[in-house]
């Protein structure tokens, strides 16, 4: 409601441009129970059932729902079919990545770079598009806004 509205933008004034740490009591309090288990446990939505999986917009950007952080331009996001929204760049400086072994693998994490809420996994080498990365995120991990944000895009990897 307003209230978390007020406290995001407080949050936004006091830390642009900081990393945002808050204790796990304030983010239970500012996201959901859905919303903490991806952003804050690393989970992950089931494919399929993200309600940005299937949204193809023709303006905006998509940001960290945790924190505000814009990540991915309208333009990046692309059909691959996987079951959960995919980029192909996002903004510099945006996102940053970790390498997982959970599950026997090993996979690129992709964190929000202020907040280090988790996004999902990048994956590399697959030839969708000319940058030759996939980035698979939560729907649950960002928030789509209407307005344009101008920043430069690159990948993610860095060759």
């Amino acid at each position: 409601g307003p209230l978390g509205v007020r406290q995001f933008h407080r949050i936004q004034t006091t830390m642009a441009g900081d990393k945002i740490q808050l204790s796990e009591q304030e983010w239970r309090e500012k996201l959901s129970p859905d919303e903490f288990e991806i952003l804050r446990n690393k989970g992950t939505e089931a494919a399929g059932t993200g309600e940005y999986d299937k949204l193809y917009p023709k303006e905006g950007h998509f940001a960290c729902r945790g924190c505000g952080n814009p990540l991915y331009s309208y333009e990046a996001k692309f059909n691959s079919g996987c079951g959960w929204p995919a980029f192909d760049k996002c903004f510099e400086g945006g996102v940053s990545t970790h390498i997982d072994t959970s599950f026997g693998m090993r996979r690129i994490e992709i964190v929000c770079a202020k907040c280090d809420g988790h996004l999902g996994h990048v994956f590399e080498g697959e030839h969708m598009t000319d940058t030759n990365e996939r980035h698979c995120v939560n729907s649950r991990s960002v928030r789509y806004v209407k307005t344009p944000h101008e920043a430069s895009q690159a990948k993610v990897v860095i060759d």
